[in-house]
Parts: C-alpha cells; structure tokens; sequence
C-alpha cells in the first residue's frame, strides 16, 4: 500500500492535506507531537470518508525521535511504502531580533528547518530504490519575502526553499519531485493572533486563505499531471505578494 506522510497533520493545514491526499486514493500517515485528539479527529475524519489511515507520534525536531519511529514504522510495514511526504509540521515564536530569545531562534529553526532534513532524508532511500516519491515542503509568505517579527521563522522558511532546490535535482532521475507550496494568511490557529480585518484590505483578494486550498495544490503536485514540475515554488496567498 502507498502511504502518505504528512508531518503536523493533526489540525489547520496538515489536516486538510492528510484529507485531500486520502481522497487521491493515498493511506495517510498522521504525524503529530502532542495533540493525541485533533490526531484521532483527522484519522475519523478520513475514515469517515472511506480513506485509511494511522497515527505516527515523533517529534519532528529530534533526530532520534523520527528515526526510531519511522524504523518501527518500515519494520512493521514491510509491504507498505511512503510514496509521499508532506512536511508541513512548523511552530511561530515571533519577536523583533533584538528582543529574540536564544531558545526562539533555535526553537523555530529546529522545528521549520532541521526537521525537513531528518524526516525526508529517512523515508528518501526508498524513494530512490523504488525510483518513484513526491516531497512536498510546506514553506511560507515569510520565507519569500520576509517579514518583521519573524528572522527566525523567515530564515527557516528561506532555508527549506533552498533545500528544495537543491535536492529537486539531486534525486529527478530516479523520478522523485520536490516542490514547495508557499500559504500566505490561512484561516489557522497559527493566525488567530493576526489582525485579520487590517491584514484582508492588504490582499487583492480581500480575504485569509482557506487551509483547503492549499492542499489542493499539494495534492496536484503528489499527482502523476505534475510529474514534470520540481523544484518550485508555488504560492498560495490571494496576490499578496508575486
């Protein structure tokens, strides 16, 4: 069975991925950290609708975490594949730099950046030796063009864009693509602080993004119409920046 790995899956836009993707015929894998409920909430939500899935719990900031948990995974699995992945898992702290906290910086930087390296870099062996995979980063606006109040996050993002690049090429032969999709405002929790009444005048759409609509964007991009698209980046932010 082909599964589908999506990182943070248990609320906001990881959710609504893990359901799309489910609904492209994938089993989903439901990484999430602490959030034990919203995990169960998204794994019914896609069972409802006929998909199937299962909860995977690691931390994806720690090393050792993803490693013992995607081996356990494998060993038990030893028919299944994880065709796909989506790392989407991230974490805010914003601050003005010169008020920014050690533990801010690299909390963000652990969270949005160091762990795209230990979870993709584990499940692309066999992406390679099955000579098929679909990475998709979940990166950012802020990674883009950046924004005040978010150096830590903004260079996290800007980091895992670079990364996207670069691996794109180093694994297209073996027919394995890497994109990115880049949200501007989603109606998150990751935006509930955001004055989204001021913010809405500053898009040419008038509106926050909904989490639906960037997972059908990953969706396209796990599906054999975008086999010829890698390395990109694809933004989803209603024209707020081009």
């Amino acid at each position: 069975m082909n599964y589908a790995l999506v990182t943070g899956a248990s609320r906001g836009i990881g959710r609504a991925i893990a359901i799309e993707l489910s609904k492209s015929g994938y089993a989903v894998l439901i990484n999430y950290l602490a959030g034990r409920q919203a995990a169960e909430e998204t794994k019914s939500m896609i069972e409802q609708q006929g998909g199937v899935a299962d909860l995977l719990q690691f931390n994806v900031a720690d090393k050792q975490e993803v490693d013992t948990a995607l081996t356990a995974w494998t060993d038990t699995h030893p028919n299944d594949f994880i065709a796909v992945l989506v790392n989407n898992a991230g974490i805010r702290q914003d601050a003005l730099m010169i008020f920014m906290q050690d533990e801010q910086w690299s909390n963000v930087i652990d969270t949005n950046l160091n762990s795209v390296f230990h979870v993709t870099r584990k499940v692309l062996k066999d992406m390679l030796s099955k000579r098929f995979g679909r990475i998709i980063n979940v990166v950012s606006l802020s990674g883009l063009k950046g924004l005040p109040g978010q150096t830590n996050y903004s260079a996290a993002k800007a980091g895992v864009i670079g990364a996207t690049k670069a691996l794109a090429q180093e694994v297209a032969a073996r027919k394995v693509t890497v994109n990115a999709v880049a949200p501007g405002f989603i109606d998150t929790d990751m935006t509930k602080d955001i004055d989204e009444n001021t913010l809405k005048t500053m898009i040419p759409v008038g509106r926050f993004g909904k989490p639906e609509e960037v997972a059908a964007v990953v969706a396209f991009l796990t599906s054999e119409h975008a086999a010829y698209i890698t390395g990109e980046v694809i933004s989803v932010n209603g024209g707020l920046y081009t």
